[in-house]
């Protein structure tokens, strides 16, 4: 017997980490928590159609422009006034669920359905250690993508981990992408900045993987397109789009919403502003390749509308999750949403609590693919070590509570009540003997000892154990094996590339 939720357990349970697609996978089999009505769907539905019928959406690509214009969608300048249900027919032939191969197969990812597929903070140009805050450098990148190899409860380094300021801008995505390829050997991101940055990262693949045709015939890259919300595609951004969905990689078309400074400040306007950017995006990626693989975006949160600061980790950011995980399932597509999200500035009291508050709807929205699952900090300005490893714990801890109940004769433990008896305790009965090691989640971080104890130990706050763990996960580091004929030719491709963007 399986009940969906996890009152009064005494039984060991284990996070859900099958195997699908050759890969370890968590599998969220909890029902998912739908927040919106009947009615309040049909109110959005109507919402959306309008926004996009009657304001329309920018695409600053004369490529985009041509493909609605051969598709029979009004333009006008930049602007594309779409046919819902020409949009929703586009939506239709994406696929629900797919595959991405990983170049270990056995860290390979499923999209969609019940599973979900976590990686590491995108993007911030500083990074954290301790009391210290600097830019990031590319130790920075590589020593970040050998922590996210080491926990297994990340499914990906992400992308950009962080930004290499100490490299030359026009050739850091080789370095990158190496870095990811081969002190790593799970799913990996591609790097977006530009189209010659995005056939970079495919040929880079093509290297890995053996040739072209392999990468179309499974993925090996996911890859983040933003909105320039409100509701405008800009050049960069498309250009990529155009190299990855040409070449089968799946692209996540997510808007990115901070209400009151991207969308209205109310949660509804916010949602259908970006049901119009997501879908907008997605009909693109239909017309370029129909089929290809894509994931519905989401990126919303709200401003502090005293300061103007962007905001995380907040009741609205959490309500306007759920709604999207309805919204995503309604149109029959894989989502990304949520991680470990904060303003604060360092890894405190408010950086754990923020960061559970996205945490906590990831999970009950069944979020497929979870970006900035781990080392998020002020607002995605900041990478943070130590908050890396508390990331870590919460993930772990989530995909423990999410982890379905199993009810049966031997769980009921009938016999240790008989050996321990009246106003006895279990500590010693063969029930507990038996389950001990695994009866309970261990934490990685958390600390339980007694006062005495914790003071003689060192007396380290959550902080000072995250740092130990930290810096212990990368002294035992050990790469991923990869062919050396295949390291040579990837490191030879960057080398010659850099030459050629002359760097």
């Amino acid at each position: 017997m399986r009940l969906g939720c996890r009152a009064g357990s005494g039984q060991a349970t284990q996070p859900a980490r099958t195997r699908r697609a050759g890969g370890p996978m968590f599998h969220n089999r909890m029902p998912r928590y739908d927040v919106l009505s009947q009615e309040a769907m049909a109110t959005l539905d109507r919402g959306w159609r309008r926004l996009m019928t009657e304001i329309g959406v920018e695409f600053m690509d004369d490529r985009a422009l041509e493909l609605f214009r051969q598709a029979g969608q009004r333009v006008e300048d930049h602007t594309v006034f779409l046919d819902p249900d020409f949009v929703l027919a586009q939506v239709a032939k994406a696929p629900r669920e797919f595959d991405v191969q990983a170049r270990n197969p056995a860290h390979s990812i499923h999209i969609g359905g019940d599973s979900m597929a976590f990686g590491a903070v995108y993007g911030p140009p500083f990074v954290r250690q301790g009391d210290v805050r600097r830019d990031a450098t590319m130790a920075d990148f590589t020593d970040f993508t050998k922590l996210a190899q080491s926990f297994s409860v990340l499914d990906s380094a992400g992308g950009i981990i962080c930004e290499p300021n100490d490299t030359p801008l026009d050739s850091r995505h080789l370095d990158m992408t190496y870095a990811l390829q081969s002190l790593t050997d799970k799913v990996y991101m591609g790097n977006v900045v530009s189209g010659v940055n995005a056939r970079d990262t495919l040929a880079m693949t093509e290297i890995l993987f053996g040739s072209r045709e392999a990468i179309e015939a499974t993925p090996a890259t996911i890859s983040l397109i933003n909105c320039n919300s409100p509701l405008r595609w800009d050049d960069r951004m498309l250009e990529a789009q155009f190299e990855y969905s040409a070449a089968g990689q799946p692209v996540v078309l997510t808007p990115f919403i901070l209400m009151g400074a991207m969308s209205p400040v109310t949660i509804p306007a916010a949602l259908v502003q970006q049901i119009v950017e997501a879908l907008s995006g997605i009909a693109l990626s239909q017309l370029i390749r129909p089929g290809t693989p894509v994931i519905f975006g989401s990126f919303l949160s709200n401003i502090d509308m005293q300061s103007g600061s962007p905001t995380f980790g907040t009741p609205e950011s959490g309500i306007g999750l759920l709604c999207t995980g309805q919204i995503a399932r309604h149109f029959g597509l894989p989502f990304r949403t949520g991680g470990g999200l904060t303003s604060s500035q360092v890894a405190d009291a408010q950086a754990g609590y923020e960061a559970l508050m996205t945490m906590m709807p990831t999970f009950l929205a069944g979020a497929n693919w979870v970006m900035h699952s781990a080392g998020w900090l002020e607002g995605g300005l900041v990478a943070g070590y130590e908050k890396f490893v508390v990331d870590i714990e919460i993930l772990q801890m989530m995909q423990a509570e999410f982890t379905p109940l199993e009810i049966d004769e031997a769980s009921m433990a009938f016999g240790a009540h008989e050996e321990v008896g009246h106003g006895g305790h279990f500590l010693g009965a063969a029930h507990t003997m038996e389950r001990f090691r695994t009866c309970f989640y261990r934490p990685l971080l958390s600390s339980s000892e007694n006062y005495e104890r914790w003071m003689r130990n060192g007396g380290n706050d959550a902080n000072a154990r995250a740092e130990g763990i930290y810096r212990k996960k990368l002294e035992e580091y050990v790469a991923p094996d990869l062919d050396p004929a295949i390291a040579q030719e990837l490191q030879e491709y960057v080398i010659r590339r850099r030459a050629e963007l002359g760097d």
